[in-house]
């Protein structure tokens, strides 16, 4: 809609988790690196954590892009799958079976799925290859199927691990890990990562990343020092949020004819789509709060013995 007014040969704040437009902030690059690494290594589990729309889809997708021929993959975005279902998902990513499935497989019972799955992974290792698999979403796989997943890394020969799996969730996936029936797989899990939100200067550095990414030529837009607070006020460095609001800011400049988006124009977009300012408290300021509450505590608790005492005609 404003590609054209704006020099843009694309939409730069898509909510698509497209790995062209991956940004390299202090958490994300770590984590990029981080995951890299693991894989390079054929390290067992890996575990990426974060919040809602802290970027973890873009992140899997930019690492995947930067892997070595030999690594096959597998990405499932849909954990709400049966154990079965799992490794008919896997199979099918591999190319082991065809998408639409077909009739034999589709009664195929786990230990034949498996030994499926087991077959097509020594064979990729005859030729210097190796398995990974992705699953996003991964809070929302069921219980049943995460100790299905745990089965599935014993997959090995006398040397090394045939399959790699990275399991990335929000943060409530943390907890569920810390489970006693999952302690099996949690002590699997070699390397962790958590993305956390950007800064205030790198919410204007991720701006200007993407309009950059997305512009035909020089960038004809700028977001100024004012309008990057008003989204970082409102997203709490959130790329999602970014995204969100930053897109709806262009739409406003676009209205009021303007290329600079200046504070009043990314505060029209916030108001437009009825978005509250997040909270956020530095620890200084948490730490007196809480000496505050402790003191009025124990001022209350001192003032309601007296009056106790009184009542009661205590000495």
């Amino acid at each position: 809609m404003y590609e054209e007014f704006y020099g843009l040969s694309e939409t730069p704040f898509s909510l698509t988790p497209d790995p062209k437009f991956f940004y390299h902030g202090a958490s994300h690059i770590r984590a990029f690196e981080l995951l890299r690494y693991g894989i390079h290594r054929g390290e067992g589990f890996i575990v990426v954590y974060g919040d809602i729309g802290a970027g973890k889809t873009t992140l899997c997708r930019a690492v995947l892009e930067n892997l070595h021929e030999n690594v096959y993959t597998a990405l499932l975005l849909n954990p709400f799958l049966s154990e079965i279902e799992l490794l008919r998902a896997i199979l099918r990513d591999f190319g082991v079976i065809s998408q639409d499935g077909s009739h034999k497989t589709h009664a195929a019972s786990k230990d034949d799925l498996i030994a499926s799955l087991n077959k097509f992974l020594i064979s990729i290792m005859d030729l210097g290859g190796r398995g990974l698999v992705v699953i996003d979403e991964a809070q929302n796989i069921p219980i049943a199927t995460l100790e299905q997943i745990r089965i599935l890394s014993n997959l090995e020969t006398n040397k090394r691990k045939l399959l790699q799996i990275v399991l990335v969730g929000q943060s409530e996936l943390k907890d569920i890990l810390e489970r006693p029936e999952l302690r099996q797989l949690a002590q699997r899990i070699s390397l962790r990562c958590e993305l956390a939100p950007l800064s205030l200067q790198e919410t204007a550095d991720y701006i200007n990343h993407r309009i950059k990414m997305a512009s035909a030529g020089p960038p004809r837009t700028a977001f100024t020092p004012g309008a990057v607070k008003v989204v970082y006020d409102y997203s709490n460095g959130t790329p999602r949020l970014i995204n969100l609001i930053a897109d709806r800011s262009l739409t406003a400049g676009l209205i009021l004819e303007t290329t600079i988006i200046s504070a009043r124009v990314a505060k029209e977009a916030v108001k437009d789509l009825e978005l509250r300012r997040a909270r956020r408290w530095a620890a200084p300021v948490r730490t007196a709060i809480v000496l505050v509450a402790v003191a009025l505590f124990i001022t209350l608790l001192w003032a309601g013995t007296g009056t106790l005492q009184h009542w009661l005609n205590l000495p």
